[in-house]
């Protein structure tokens, strides 16, 4: 499915002439202008899954930043936005599927960057602190009411009789599992990562990934690339993925800009200078696996 099918930025002369402008204000940095445009990147047609390639510096989150600010999606964390994003966004443009230049986006769109999940992961470790530290109450709670001759006084002590029944018919473990939340550490990072994809991407909308391998395994990240293409393929969600993992790289179908190259072309995944020397080491060291 296809949302956004095209995104247009402004070009060299637009932002020299903003930039120009500014000269005598006390600013220093006018980001994000003079950025994607240094790469020669001006306009962004999207397939349902869409790839930015490119190394540290490329433009890649820059890019996404931009798109989801025009857009209006929804977003989780803060993000690097200057004082200068309005005025950029201003200059940007945009269509739909039916060519439209105003169209919303699906209900329910939006960006997901690296600190969105990295947040996600701390708060979990939070809950099982909280956990932890309610878990040995519990065990004291336990003892203290497993051996005590607590009697009511009135309809204040009724929770508390409660308990001590619990604690008398009922072995620790068993005590503790039916007063305690379900303990979140059983998931380790990467699944903690893994599930906030599959929790944030639903049916039918447009989603942004800014470097979603962070924090996965090579097996989540094969397992994420193969619930992205399902969701892009047969369940209407369309795609657009800033990465050099290459597992992302290679989803069936995506289109893939190289963001090195200038001025920034399309390129298979198997042409990608990350992928290439991914597959050169191997190869040197295919003997060494074959010796196994």
């Amino acid at each position: 499915m296809i949302y956004l099918s095209h995104f247009e930025f402004p070009d060299r002369e637009e932002e020299y002439n903003f930039t120009m402008n500014q000269k005598r204000t006390c600013y220093d940095t006018f980001y994000p202008f003079l950025i994607l445009s240094a790469h020669s990147l001006r306009v962004l047609d999207f397939e349902p899954v869409t790839i930015l390639y490119g190394g540290n510096g490329s433009g890649k989150t820059t890019a996404l930043n931009v798109i989801a600010e025009k857009l209006g999606l929804t977003r989780d964390t803060l993000y690097n936005r200057s004082n200068f994003f309005e005025n950029y966004t201003k200059l940007c443009s945009y269509q739909d599927s039916r060519g439209n230049s105003k169209g919303k986006m699906p209900h329910g769109s939006r960006i997901i960057t690296s600190d969105d999940v990295f947040d996600f992961m701390l708060n979990l470790r939070s809950i099982n602190d909280g956990v932890d530290t309610r878990r040995e109450e519990l065990f004291e709670d336990y003892m203290e009411l497993k051996y005590s001759r607590f009697q009511m006084q009135s309809l204040d002590d009724y929770e508390q009789l409660k308990k001590s029944h619990m604690a008398k018919r009922n072995t620790q473990s068993k005590f503790i599992r039916k007063n305690l939340v379900d303990n979140t550490r059983e998931h380790s990072n990467g699944e903690s990562a893994f599930l906030y994809f599959t929790d944030k991407i639903r049916e039918n909308g447009l989603y942004l990934l800014d470097e979603p391998e962070n924090s996965l395994s090579p097996d989540k990240q094969q397992e994420l690339l193969e619930f992205l293409g399902n969701s892009a393929r047969f369940f209407g969600c369309q795609f657009i993925i800033a990465t050099h993992s290459p597992f992302l790289l290679s989803i069936r179908g995506a289109k893939i800009y190289d963001l090195d190259e200038e001025p920034v072309d399309v390129k298979k995944w198997t042409q990608l200078e990350n992928v290439r020397k991914y597959y050169d080491f191997f190869k040197k060291h295919e003997a060494e696996f074959a010796g196994e």
